[in-house]
């Protein structure tokens, strides 16, 4: 598929009830852009296969506890999935082909393998998106987060927080509304932004713009992430699109302070454009 099929289609599954997007299918069509070549059929049977193999490491019992410590050590003993922290900024640890062919990735990457897995197997597990941080919960467990990051470990609630603090290395404060379950939405949103800073933190504007697009296809018009695509069109030198998107910044009603340096970047382009 070229980049307006994949993009097409990427709006097509996202656009449906929240609980009815397949977030591994949106995955597999992110790294579409990157990966044209990728099979996403032969990606998902990828994900089955590694499910039938868990599967056949369990008994009948079925207790929640049970289930999720046979599930990391299929996954992270057996299989040897990792975090990557040698290389953490990688972007091939954002793209779900590669987290599955190369056992390595990021707390949410590796979290969307652990989901995708569990899911196959009727378990009742839901993405929970901490500052800096991306744990599962068991929705039948109330007091434990298992980490993908760190080999499915099971962690309390204040070995969460001990954790984002040490990470952050400051005091945070953390909000219970931290601790809800993510929408899958937001779990697209969320892999799609890591993957964007990382780009911009590389520089590389042509592939950031490629993730942009991704994030207003899922959340169209939204504020900052109009002002961001702006910006980087501006900084490829596309100045009609780079207009177009931060006109739509400021006319949005949710401009911060920033406001002036954009109204004098769009003056700037105004003027090149002879507008």
């Amino acid at each position: 598929m070229d980049r307006e099929s994949i993009l097409a289609e990427f709006s097509r599954i996202t656009s449906v009830e929240d609980n009815d997007i397949d977030v591994a299918a949106a995955a597999f069509l992110i790294a579409a852009v990157e990966y044209p070549q990728i099979d996403i059929p032969y990606q998902m049977d990828f994900l089955n296969a590694i499910a039938k193999g868990a599967a056949a490491k369990f008994t009948p019992e079925r207790e929640p506890l049970y289930c999720v410590n046979m599930l990391s050590e299929y996954l992270f003993d057996e299989l040897k999935f990792l975090g990557n922290k040698d290389d953490y900024y990688d972007p091939r640890n954002s793209f779900l082909n590669e987290v599955l062919s190369r056992r390595l990735g990021i707390p949410i990457s590796l979290s969307l393998v652990y989901i995708e897995v569990g899911r196959r197997l009727g378990f009742p597990l839901v993405g929970v998106g901490l500052p800096g941080h991306f744990v599962v919960k068991h929705m039948a467990v109330d007091i434990l987060y298992i980490d993908p990051f760190h080999g499915g470990i099971l962690r309390s609630k204040e070995e969460c927080v001990e954790q984002i603090r040490g990470l952050a290395n400051t005091a945070i404060q953390i909000d219970p509304r931290h601790f809800t379950p993510v929408s899958n939405r937001e779990f697209i949103a969320r892999m799609l932004r890591n993957l964007k800073a990382t780009y911009l933190e590389k520089e590389d504007h042509k592939r950031a713009l490629k993730v942009m697009d991704f994030l207003l296809a899922l959340h169209p018009k939204a504020p900052r992430e109009l002002r961001d695509r702006g910006l980087v069109y501006y900084q490829l030198g596309s100045y009609s699109e780079a207009l177009a998107d931060l006109t739509g910044y400021v006319t949005s009603g949710a401009i911060g302070e920033d406001g002036q340096a954009v109204q004098e970047i769009m003056g700037k382009i105004r003027r090149h454009l002879g507008t």
